[in-house]
């Protein structure tokens, strides 16, 4: 039988068992904690009949507040599709000279152009945007968008032309569209050993000389400029910067004058919207080396039409 009795020292009762002398004091649970566990179980009941709770074969019970987290998703999803339908119409309608007119507007455009970037052109040109130079092994020649070097331009609207209509895409008369002849068998080894020696020369890595200068006059000066430094109207890279698509090594260089390489870029105008590419535009424009218009309209109404 359980030994009850009083515990002297502390006036309570004890539960009755013992064990090698040592008795179990039955002391009552705090009315704070007695409290706390009332009201949890007060909260719980209250939470069964206005949410979701009970379990049963199909769903759980509905409560009757009529709210569920899968509602919840649903609502945030549409308000958030709503916003995003809301910034494509507002996208839509500005012409792409006009969007730097709206910081809050440019910098959505960029946003959004930056997550389409990464989908769509990370493949080739990095998802840093630093391209890929080509190597003798490697001739992938892919061009860094970070820089301010540009062949068809670098404002908003090129940028838009050249994603709309891509660079030298077969069966598209408006794709942007260039071509380094092939000299080899059209000049000598010692020709082409001076026309390199005058490349290098416009960047100071190589002495100039008088046949190089004649050289290049005759054959590169109708593209690339008396001065290399280059022709955007005809796609004709700068050769006065020193920065090289295809490598800037005499090696390299003497390659591309025999045996050019012409890369390809896709026109994204038949696979993405005309606000994805808009996006796109702001993103590689806002990489840091975007252009400023040269010209743009007085009125905002006029839809600026710069030439690329």
């Amino acid at each position: 039988m359980e030994n009850k009795r009083v515990d002297e020292p502390t006036g309570t009762e004890t539960v009755g068992h013992e064990w090698d002398g040592i008795e179990e004091l039955d002391t009552p649970m705090p009315r704070w904690w007695l409290w706390t566990f009332g009201l949890c179980g007060i909260f719980a009941i209250v939470y069964v009949v206005l949410y979701p709770a009970l379990p049963m074969i199909e769903r759980a019970t509905a409560g009757t507040l009529g709210w569920s987290s899968r509602g919840q998703l649903a609502q945030e999803m549409d308000a958030a599709d709503q916003a995003r339908t809301t910034f494509n119409e507002q996208l839509a309608r500005v012409p792409i000279e006009r969007l730097p007119d709206d910081s809050a507007l440019m910098q959505q455009a960029v946003a959004g152009g930056r997550a389409a970037f990464l989908v769509n052109c990370v493949q080739c040109h990095g998802s840093g945007a630093a391209g890929s130079m080509a190597s003798s092994n490697l001739a992938k020649g892919y061009p860094n968008l970070n820089d301010d070097d540009w062949l068809w331009g670098g404002d908003l609207k090129a940028i838009e032309y050249t994603l709309i209509h891509g660079i030298r895409q077969q069966g598209h008369n408006e794709t942007r569209f260039s071509m380094m002849p092939a000299f080899e068998g059209v000049l000598q080894d010692a020709e082409v050993d001076r026309l390199v020696d005058h490349i290098l020369s416009l960047t100071d890595q190589a002495q100039p000389s008088a046949e190089g200068a004649s050289l290049f006059a005759t054959n590169c000066a109708f593209c690339h400029g008396a001065d290399g430094g280059g022709d955007r109207t005809m796609g004709a890279p700068n050769l006065a910067d020193a920065i090289w698509l295809y490598g800037g090594t005499r090696a390299e260089i003497e390659r591309q004058i025999l045996r050019p390489r012409n890369g390809m870029m896709p026109r994204w105008g038949e696979r993405l919207d005309p606000v994805t590419i808009k996006m796109l535009a702001a993103y590689v424009h806002s990489l840091g080396g975007g252009e400023d218009f040269v010209e743009v309209a007085a009125d905002p109404a006029i839809e600026v039409d710069e030439s690329s």
